[in-house]
């Protein structure tokens, strides 16, 4: 939304015959990241549970007004990401089938890295006009834009920054890559990179029309067909992933 974040707070839910070493590597993770983007830890709680669990809240703030919410593209906007996708699906579907995968640090499955000045320069600079983190996969959380914005779109297939070891099915519903979408009037000047970050336009946003599908896939050819949300979808009926 273009904020700044303030602080966190960490609720922890352990077994009570989980190693002592596993609770600090995890703290240790979250300090490292914290301190990284000046977030204080400020609070929380800690309790026994069957399984691990772990609650984060992240408080942040940003003047009255100017928050880039979900419902500001209009017809004619472009729709851009930032980074490349699909590549946090690609080791949890080589993890699925058994592969071992070292992490690492470039991992967007192991240290998601949050999009934080890309998201205040583009606030800040008044720049996009709707804004969400792909968290749930595009298609959805295009699809939450959409909604929120009461407006169509379209995906450009050819032109979406795909991951490598991932295909383009896993960028369009993979999710968990925390990258940035968002819309820009067709006149803003969007640069090719935002806090050394690549940003890629993907497609357009159009007018809703109720014989047309809300959002839409154009091949390479030309052709359109319907790209329905098959990524996270908190209240749908549990399937296995990936």
């Amino acid at each position: 939304m273009g904020g700044e974040a303030l602080a966190c707070f960490l609720s922890l839910g352990l077994p009570p015959n989980l190693p002592q070493r596993w609770v600090t590597d995890f703290l240790k993770g979250l300090h490292q990241l914290a301190r990284k983007f000046e977030v204080q830890l400020a609070g929380g709680d800690t309790s026994s549970a069957r399984d691990i669990t772990a609650d984060i809240i992240v408080t942040g703030q940003i003047p009255a007004g100017k928050a880039v919410l979900r419902s500001g593209a209009r017809p004619g906007d472009r729709i851009f990401v930032t980074g490349e996708l699909g590549g946090s699906a690609a080791v949890l579907k080589q993890l699925y089938f058994g592969k071992k995968v070292k992490p690492s640090s470039s991992s967007r499955h192991f240290y998601p890295t949050p999009r934080l000045e890309v998201g205040r320069w583009l606030g800040q600079r008044h720049k996009a006009t709707a804004m969400i983190d792909l968290s749930d996969g595009l298609s959805v959380d295009l699809a939450h834009i959409c909604e929120e914005s009461m407006v169509a779109a379209i995906v450009n297939s050819a032109s979406v920054p795909i991951a490598p070891e991932a295909d383009l099915n896993l960028a369009l519903h993979g999710g968990e890559d925390y990258e940035l979408l968002f819309t820009a009037r067709r006149s803003a000047k969007i640069p090719a990179r935002i806090a050394g970050v690549k940003i890629t336009e993907i497609g357009e946003i159009k007018k809703l029309k109720p014989s047309t599908p809300q959002i839409r896939l154009m091949h390479p050819s030309g052709k359109l067909q319907p790209l329905k949300p098959l990524g996270w979808q908190h209240f749908a009926q549990p399937s296995r992933r990936p």
